[in-house]
């Protein structure tokens, strides 16, 4: 049985590591003079109160700069919350932005200032309970100045990312974090716990796979009661890629006779349908469009490639357009993500599963599991450098993009 684990493990690896259009508009680069500029003040009263205030301002510089839609001054200002008038330097901005951070880490009251009419566009508070959760803070107050100015929704910035990474020989542990990774919290440890995959928008609950028993078993775990479900289990591997929009179906990578296949779940019933028959490695699939479709990664020609088929249908087409080695798919609509390897390098592309359009959005280094934002205009991708890894973002209509380090721990696998 362990060499039987080991096997399908490896052989899933090398696959999604080593094996290594969007709509017109998306390729169009907002003009730099169209976007309307906007300055930063912070209240004076409560500035470097605490640790994280010099954080804060960073947090709201680079949400502004990642909404696209804005020339950002990144000088850091401190001034009156209260008063009304602002310093004749910033007269010339459209906007500007004033924000109190309370000495808790727990509050930030912010004041949207049209510059022009010295009128205040937006006028909000914010609460978290927790002081660790304080870039949320910053995340909710830029969607909703997005949304206030009728700019397109930028509310990808609210979302988790959750995420396993190695700690040891047969050891992982499952994280959640913001975008930035400003704040990341261990929600599972103890053992090789892998694949994790939000169940829900509401990232209320996710799925993972547990390989601490006799069987590989996929679980799903309610955030908000901490409690645990088993769902299935199969011999081999068994990996969650993707779940249905209502949460009521999911693709599964399952090898209980010895072959890796993918195969859809109901999670009301039960009840299990395969999806695939081919005698070589079909693994990682993604719905598209309105999931009759599936994407998947497979070594039908010898090398792993993309490739779509219709659920019910024997009749398969190669999505990827360019590279005959490439994997990490991820799927958004018709649109779809894929690493290609390229000599010692591994770079993401961007195509469609009903044309050839192709779009390179990394050109060095190794760069993996790329990640549609929920409304498919913004990437996610890590890029691995030495024995560290640097989670990457490109908003795909701006290009704008930005990099975090990641902690320390080689990551396994991510959702967003």
């Amino acid at each position: 049985m362990q060499q039987r684990f080991m096997r399908y493990i490896i052989s899933f690896l090398l696959l999604t590591f080593n094996l290594l259009a969007v709509d017109a508009v998306l390729t169009i680069e907002k003009d730099v003079d169209s976007k309307a500029s906007i300055a930063i003040i912070e209240d004076s009263t409560t500035a470097n109160s605490s640790s994280n205030h010099s954080k804060m301002f960073s947090l709201l510089l680079n949400d502004i700069k990642m909404s696209g839609h804005f020339n950002v001054d990144k000088t850091s200002r401190k001034g009156s919350f209260e008063n009304a008038m602002l310093p004749p330097e910033l007269h010339s901005r459209e906007y500007v932005l004033k924000y109190s951070y309370s000495s808790s880490g727990r509050k930030l009251d912010i004041k949207l200032v049209l510059v022009s009419e010295n009128r205040v566009v937006l006028a909000k508070g914010y609460r978290i309970n927790g002081s660790k959760r304080y870039p949320f803070l910053a995340h909710n107050a830029i969607v909703d100045i997005n949304n206030a100015l009728g700019y397109d929704d930028i509310s990808w910035m609210k979302r988790y990312l959750i995420f396993s990474k190695y700690v040891g020989s047969r050891a992982s542990q499952i994280w959640i974090a913001d975008y930035t990774l400003n704040f990341a919290n261990k929600v599972l440890s103890g053992g090789l716990n892998l694949f994790p995959k939000w169940a829900n928008s509401e990232q209320s609950a996710f799925y993972y796979t547990s390989y601490n028993s006799g069987l590989p078993t996929l679980y799903k775990v309610d955030m908000r009661s901490s409690s645990r479900e088993k769902v299935i289990s199969s011999e081999g591997m068994l990996v969650c890629s993707d779940v249905s929009a209502d949460g009521s179906r999911l693709l599964l990578t399952m090898a209980p006779n010895a072959q890796t296949d993918i195969y859809e779940y109901n999670v009301n019933s039960g009840s299990k349908k395969k999806l695939t028959t081919f005698r070589g490695i079909d693994v990682n699939a993604r719905y598209l469009g309105d999931e009759s479709h599936i994407a998947f990664v497979s070594n039908r020609t010898g090398k792993a490639n993309i490739y779509t088929k219709a659920i019910g249908s024997s009749s398969v087409s190669k999505a990827a357009h360019y590279g005959a080695n490439n994997s990490s798919c991820d799927a958004n609509g018709q649109n779809i993500l894929y690493s290609v390897k390229e000599g010692s390098s591994v770079n993401v592309y961007l195509g469609t599963a009903n044309s050839s359009y192709v779009r390179p959005l990394t050109s060095n280094g190794r760069n993996n599991f790329p990640r549609f934002s929920t409304n498919g205009k913004v990437v996610l991708y890590i890029k691995q450098q030495g024995g560290g890894n640097t989670i990457g973002y490109m908003n795909l209509a701006t290009k704008e993009n930005a990099l975090y380090k990641m902690m320390n721990g080689r990551i396994q696998s991510i959702d967003w």
